[in-house]
């Protein structure tokens, strides 16, 4: 179970204690265990800061706080502040990744057998998509889902999320792609075949979580290799 531990604690000399945790995490490089740290100051208060320490489960904790390092970089830290610092431990029950839930779910209604008017409350009016199989970038909502319609006309396909990435406003999705050729698809009448690719989709959210800009690669010369649309390579 991911563990997380709360510092509080009073200080007017943050600069100085944000120098402390540097040489921390380069001198515990390569034996740390704690995954994500993040230092706030009370926007009220600017002598009230809070540190926020992640770990892979309370055990990986206990271990990092048995490091000489941590224990002489919590040491100096004591004497940076006003009052000793208060620990709060918290075993984490829900960890919502909200972004990359919307786009699980984007995922789901581009995959689906209904319409895709649910992708207006996923992706923003004036979404800018970057895709290399099209000469120009797609802008608005309106075209996007025209573009998603072509696919969804040619093929019935299946998406599978294979990993996915959330940091600040962006998710990275590397995902998996199996499709029955149905219909038309760029001039090929259907063919019945079977196909496969895989991808990667980075979506960068605007301040209202929606879906504002999305980048794509994945392996369109191999599709329409499948498709029978290229001529053999000559060895």
């Amino acid at each position: 179970m991911t563990f997380v531990q709360l510092i509080d604690c009073r200080t007017n000399r943050l600069e100085e204690m944000d120098r402390l945790l540097d040489q921390w995490v380069e001198q515990t490089r390569g034996k740390r265990t704690a995954t994500h740290a993040v230092v706030g100051r009370d926007h009220s208060d600017a002598s009230h800061v809070v540190e926020i320490v992640e770990f892979p489960s309370y055990e990986e904790a206990m271990r990092n706080s048995g490091l000489p390092e941590t224990d002489r970089i919590f040491r100096e830290m004591v004497a940076l502040c006003e009052e000793t610092p208060t620990f709060t431990d918290l075993d984490v029950v829900r960890d919502a990744q909200l972004n990359a839930d919307s786009v699980r779910r984007f995922f789901e209604v581009l995959a689906g057998e209904g319409d895709l008017s649910p992708m207006a409350g996923l992706v923003a009016e004036h979404y800018h998509d970057h895709d290399p199989g099209n000469e120009q970038d797609l802008i608005g909502l309106d075209h996007f889902r025209r573009e998603m319609d072509v696919w969804r006309n040619g093929f019935d396909f299946t998406i599978r999320i294979e990993d996915q990435i959330a940091q600040g406003d962006r998710v990275c999705t590397r995902w998996s792609w199996e499709a029955t050729h149905k219909g038309e698809f760029l001039g090929i009448p259907a063919t019945g075949r079977k196909v496969s690719m895989t991808g990667t989709t980075i979506f960068r959210f605007d301040g209202n979580g929606r879906i504002a800009e999305g980048w794509w690669q994945y392996d369109r010369l191999g599709l329409m290799a499948q498709l029978g649309a290229l001529e053999p390579t000559e060895l």
